[in-house]
């Protein structure tokens, strides 16, 4: 009994090991690539800005909101022409994407220069989808310190010229480090096994005009600028205006069972859930 306890804790010591190993494994072979600064960043084709929690009413977290205004800084510096918001918009009471679009036009930013990406359900995802449906070459990634090496590792083995800059530590400061050990874990496994995310779709070259991944969602949650004011339209009368179809790079929605289905045509239309809950 003693020697098979004493072979369980070698073997979790061991895996525990390993796993810290990947992680620091990708900040020593990241390390190159990351810039404390804006002023000292390649140029590069776009700045991926990469998705985080927002509030229920729309409004960015720390974390996403340094990431923005750092995309902004890398824009107004000539540092990218096009800049590409991705994360987690999987249902339309959570939207990363939209909000941080509504914040850098905001900023002055013309939409045609910005892309939303609404299916980056992780960061492997993004890289991905950065690479196949926005054909992206080279990219800055916009992310906090603790977040970056994995970010720029996947995106070098994608075969991306990635490089990327810090946006400022945010909240939550050992937590955030934390979670990186497992995820990096998941990174190497996501690479060693060539995950295909499951929703790629239709193209939108990032040499295009980026106001073609936009869409608004019928709720205010998912459609406010910074200041907090609803995006669409009213009429004279004060009656909502559906805003008008336009393509969609959301590719999947999340069912009530946890399940996801599939986008059937270019203005985020999807197909039906296999359940639905009863009303009680």
């Amino acid at each position: 009994m003693r020697k098979l306890l004493f072979s369980g804790i070698a073997a979790l010591f061991a895996v525990a090991i390993l796993v810290l190993a990947a992680s620091f494994y990708m900040g020593s072979d990241t390390k190159p690539y990351i810039y404390a600064s804006v002023a000292d960043v390649p140029q590069a084709e776009a700045a991926l800005v990469l998705g985080a929690s927002v509030t229920s009413a729309g409004a960015l977290s720390a974390v996403l909101k340094e990431r923005a205004q750092t995309a902004v800084e890398l824009y107004a510096a000539g540092k990218v022409g096009k800049i590409l918001v991705t994360g987690d918009n999987s249902t339309l009471s959570h939207n990363e994407v939209n909000p941080v679009g509504n914040y850098l036009t905001a900023a002055g930013i013309p939409k045609d220069d910005i892309f939303l990406d609404h299916a980056g359900f992780d960061t492997y995802s993004s890289m991905y989808r950065a690479r196949d449906v926005f054909g992206v070459r080279s990219m800055v990634i916009v992310s906090q310190a603790f977040h970056l090496p994995r970010a720029i590792y996947v995106a070098r083995r994608l075969g991306l010229k990635a490089y990327g800059v810090d946006a400022g530590e945010g909240e939550s400061f050992f937590f955030n480090y934390a979670r990186e050990v497992p995820a990096s874990v998941k990174a190497f496994l996501d690479l060693a096994f060539a995950r295909v995310p499951k929703y790629l779709g239709e193209q939108y070259p990032i040499t295009g005009d980026g106001s073609s991944t936009w869409y608004e969602a019928t709720t205010t949650t998912a459609g406010q600028t910074p200041s907090g004011d609803s995006v669409g339209t009213s009429s004279p009368g004060g009656t909502s205006t559906p805003p008008a179809p336009v393509a969609c790079t959301a590719e999947a929605k999340r069912c009530p069972d946890g399940s996801y289905v599939g986008r059937t045509g270019p203005n985020c239309t999807f197909a039906p859930c296999a359940f639905a809950p009863k009303n009680l």
